[in-house]
């Protein structure tokens, strides 16, 4: 099996695994703060348990060796996980996935600011119908069930946080993050324990949250590898497969409309990322038969 096909398959499982994370969110009968405790220290204490068993703490100590990078990618990671359980506590489903495609422009603006990474066409053209598809978005969330302009704000600063932990990532491409992902949601989990009260939850949930925790713990390190393996296009490509599928589980599991706005500014948002990562991946394949 190649490298590619590899990162293909790894990357799309890991999308695969992260649908179903907030409509867990849903279903837990908790608190925001409770679920985002349970979900982080259960990927976090898991993963750091496996990767100790496996390897000791030499992994540990690689990503600290990476100075700020690796620090930059822990906090991104960590608050990033709570964030995104608040943000789906205030807002609907298919708002936050659909903002949360928005990453990539975050993370052209940050590799422009802190790698002096020209922007290209592509880029801009991708930018521009973004932003328009965002601004429906958040039109639409005073007029759709479940849907606020507060926590459509939240699922960007997620989506803007976690663009800035990638770009941080990328300084230190040759040292495996999964160990970062495991501190980050473990400190997290630790930092918001005092706010939360984790034995809220009703004993009869217990499969719930450890399915959560299951499908974050998988996802985060399945996603922590598969893009090593593959082009930032292709990646950008499967990772849309989560904005589509994971309203759409909302929609089918618990009657989630995500209403008429959400869908047209999600389409564009959508529609624009697919068409520019599509775009990169043919000029890719092109240069790279030359």
């Amino acid at each position: 099996m190649s490298d590619q096909t590899k990162g293909l398959l790894i990357t799309f499982f890991g999308v695969l695994f992260v649908v179903p994370d907030s409509l867990f969110v849903r279903l837990i009968s908790a608190d925001a703060l409770t679920i985002a405790f349970w979900r982080l220290l259960l990927a976090g204490g898991f993963s750091t348990l496996w990767i100790l068993l496996s390897s000791g703490t030499e992994p540990f100590r690689a990503v600290l060796r990476t100075g700020r990078y690796g620090l930059i990618y822990i906090v991104g990671v960590g608050s990033s996980g709570v964030l995104f359980v608040l943000a789906v506590s205030l807002t609907s489903v298919a708002n936050v996935v659909f903002i949360l495609a928005s990453l990539p422009v975050f993370a052209s603006i940050f590799s422009r600011i802190f790698l002096t990474e020209p922007f290209s066409t592509r880029t801009w053209l991708t930018i521009a119908a973004v932003i328009p598809g965002l601004a429906i978005i958040a039109y639409g969330s005073g007029e759709t069930e479940n849907a606020s302009l507060a926590g459509d704000l939240l699922a960007l600063g997620v989506s803007a946080i976690f663009a800035a932990a990638l770009t941080a990532a990328r300084h230190a491409r040759a040292t495996s993050m999964v160990p970062a992902v495991a501190m980050g949601y473990t400190i997290a989990a630790f930092v918001v324990a005092p706010f939360a009260d984790p034995m809220s939850v009703p004993v009869s949930q217990a499969p719930l949250v450890l399915g959560h925790g299951a499908v974050i713990l998988f996802s985060s390190i399945l996603l922590a590898i598969g893009p090593r393996f593959i082009t930032s296009a292709e990646v950008g490509l499967l990772v849309l497969l989560e904005s589509v599928l994971a309203p759409l589980l909302a929609w089918a599991v618990i009657g989630e409309d995500p209403g008429a706005y959400t869908l047209i500014g999600g389409a564009i948002v959508i529609g624009a990322l697919f068409v520019s990562n599509l775009w990169l991946l043919i000029r890719l394949r092109r240069i790279a038969a030359l």
